[in-house]
């Protein structure tokens, strides 16, 4: 009777094993739907960039997926505190308004062309961490295959399309303070006042001509490449 017992025991202990397991499995599968949910009708579905804050409950329901959104959620934080926000700073001291700024503000343009350096280094630190962090991930099919639409839209496109902006600015700020040791090594030959510039040397005009052009070019490619950030942000 003993032994039929501590058997019978045993049994009740391997039932009630089984249907935790059972009752975890559920969980994890409506955690997962949670979060597939959450994924594309609050990120995929919504146009342009999107990186929303799960609330609390939100976070609660996705389990242990929530450290796979957190993934999501710590580039972007990364990427603008320590691209956005310092590239802002950037264009405002390399901000030019006219020809005479050129010369006069040498050490603004070259302070604003060596922080690019920094900022792209911030870039390609945030990407590789995010891109390490999504390789590591565990996920069923189903889940994996939002995921990534979504990792994509947020971490991938936006990271690339940034990095576009980096050689048109170097290429503008090189010219700039070419243009600017050009005007100060013919200052003789060259007046400016205010957008007006005179010079007396054809040979020297004709390069300055040369010059500026370039650097309009270059700008019209900065712009461009804003418009396409422009658009992965707003979508369209």
């Amino acid at each position: 009777m003993r032994t039929f017992i501590q058997r019978l025991g045993a049994m009740s202990l391997l039932v009630a094993f089984s249907l935790a397991l059972v009752a975890c499995g559920n969980k994890e599968a409506e955690q997962r739907k949670a979060f597939i949910s959450f994924l594309q009708t609050r990120v995929l579905d919504k146009p342009g960039l999107r990186v929303p804050v799960p609330t609390p409950e939100e976070k609660a329901s996705f389990g242990d997926y929530a450290q796979h959104y957190a993934v999501i959620t710590d580039f972007n934080e990364g990427m603008n505190k320590s691209v956005s926000q310092p590239m802002t700073q950037i264009m405002a001291k390399g901000a030019l308004r006219s020809i005479a700024d050129l010369p006069a503000r040498r050490d603004d343009l070259k302070a604003a062309k060596d922080g690019l350096g920094g900022l792209r280094t911030a870039l390609d630190q945030q990407s590789a961490k995010a891109d390490a962090a999504h390789a590591q991930l565990k996920q069923p099919d189903d889940l994996k295959q939002v995921y990534d639409k979504a990792y994509e839209k947020t971490v991938t496109t936006p990271s690339a399309t940034f990095k576009e902006v980096f050689p048109a600015l170097d290429n503008v700020f090189d010219s700039a303070l070419a243009i600017g040791d050009f005007i100060e090594k013919n200052k003789s030959k060259i007046q400016i006042s205010g957008s007006s510039v005179a010079v007396t040397d054809p040979a020297v005009q004709a390069e300055l001509n040369k010059m500026l052009q370039q650097l309009n070019g270059q700008s019209a490619a900065i712009n461009a490449a804003q418009q396409k950030m422009q658009a992965v942000v707003r979508g369209g």
